[in-house]
């Protein structure tokens, strides 16, 4: 009996070692991807007093990414050039999350990413296709933001929801959402208020390649540290003894913003439009080293702000050389005689699909200077790998 037991025991045990060898591994780790880019570019500016032309590095990036446990996609880029303008903005980390992403219509984002702002924000700088993103973009979605806030590449850490709802008979999705909740102090910075900002976005695909959607934002620039107190027409108030009285602690000025937004990107042409309306004051001084005391508010910059831009990228040469041309104006306080626009005309040459040789003529109108027009001239060589 005891070599019976024993001959049955061996059995299971080569039974069980067998099934183990012939059932598929969970891969944990899978699809790991190392890519970046490179954009040198000159640049030419004739603004009186200011005139300048330099070269310069734009932009210097390196990411890994890949899944995890097949449902789950990640990602981690650094920017590894700090300016060229004051030695600051040291190699430091843009994105760091992972989304899950198992069903096409409900996904969770979580980590640091793109804010669900605009179409424009999220588009990779290279294709994107101008010397640098709208200017309505850059000061009313986090890149060079108007309340002061650090330059962030349009990011903030947080957590999203999307998805993609509504198939027509080709299978083609007919409708996008997204929505998130973030600190409001843009990348690497924890939340200072402990008020979160909430971003979110809806567009329809009535036609392929077409997009119309509505944006909203609302919450809060905040930060730690003294300011001096203003009464309701934002006149300084003076103690007795005739200094000017402060007050020290959390400051939080409110932010609501709201955007509209069509782009046709088909068939090698891409035509995109956006306007964006800002409400709230910013602060004075803007964030540079992430640790600045000033909470004084910019009262003279005003608590509105606006944007709209048109472009066209338009082929020549199908894959190869395009034309562009694109409107683009900025109202710092939604008033025109604050207003600075580019008109600008271009094209861009690729080779093969890692290289753009971009070049762009800008004639400028800036009403805030005495002397408002003057040319620009951008040179770009880009490389992606």
């Amino acid at each position: 009996m005891k070599k019976i037991a024993s001959l049955a025991l061996a059995a299971l045990a080569l039974t069980s070692a067998s099934a183990q060898e012939n059932t598929p591994k969970l891969s944990v780790l899978s699809d790991i991807k190392f890519s970046g880019y490179v954009m040198s570019q000159y640049q030419y500016t004739g603004q009186d007093s200011k005139e300048s032309n330099s070269f310069n590095i734009r932009m210097v990036r390196m990411a890994l990414e890949g899944r995890l446990m097949k449902d789950f996609y990640w990602k981690v880029q650094l920017q590894v050039n700090g300016n060229t303008s004051d030695l600051g903005s040291s190699p430091r980390m843009v994105d760091a999350f992972a989304e899950w992403q198992k069903y096409e219509a409900f996904k969770i984002k979580a980590g640091q990413f793109k804010r669900p702002f605009t179409f424009e924000n999220p588009m990779y700088p290279i294709t994107q296709g101008f010397m640098g993103y709208s200017q309505n973009v850059s000061k009313l979605a986090g890149f060079s933001d108007r309340t002061g806030e650090h330059a962030s590449n349009g990011r903030d850490i947080g957590v999203q929801i999307q998805g993609d709802l509504i198939k027509n008979a080709a299978g083609r999705n007919l409708l996008h959402y997204q929505v998130g909740v973030f600190n409001g102090q843009g990348t690497n910075h924890k939340d200072v208020d402990q008020r979160k900002d909430v971003i979110g976005g809806i567009w329809v695909s009535p036609v392929k390649g077409l997009r119309i959607g509505a944006f909203g934002w609302t919450g809060s620039s905040a930060r730690k540290g003294t300011w001096d107190v203003t009464d309701a027409n934002h006149n300084v108030v003076k103690n007795e003894d005739g200094s000017v009285k402060t007050q020290k602690g959390v400051r939080s000025l409110s932010k609501n913003r709201y955007a509209f937004s069509a782009e046709y990107a088909a068939n090698d042409w891409t035509v995109r439009s956006e306007y964006i309306h800002s409400q709230g004051y910013g602060f004075t001084k803007s964030l540079t080293s992430g640790k600045e005391t000033d909470c004084n508010v910019n009262y003279a910059a005003g608590d509105q702000a606006d944007g709209f831009y048109a472009l066209m990228i338009a082929p020549v040469i199908s894959k190869k050389l395009y034309a562009k041309a694109r409107y683009d104006l900025y109202r710092p306080r939604a008033e025109w005689g604050t207003s600075r626009t580019q008109y600008e005309i271009g094209a861009n040459y690729w080779i093969g699909k890692s290289i753009m040789i971009g070049a762009e003529y800008a004639r400028i109108n800036d009403r805030s200077l005495a002397k408002p027009d003057y040319n620009m001239i951008d040179v770009e060589f880009d490389v992606k790998f």
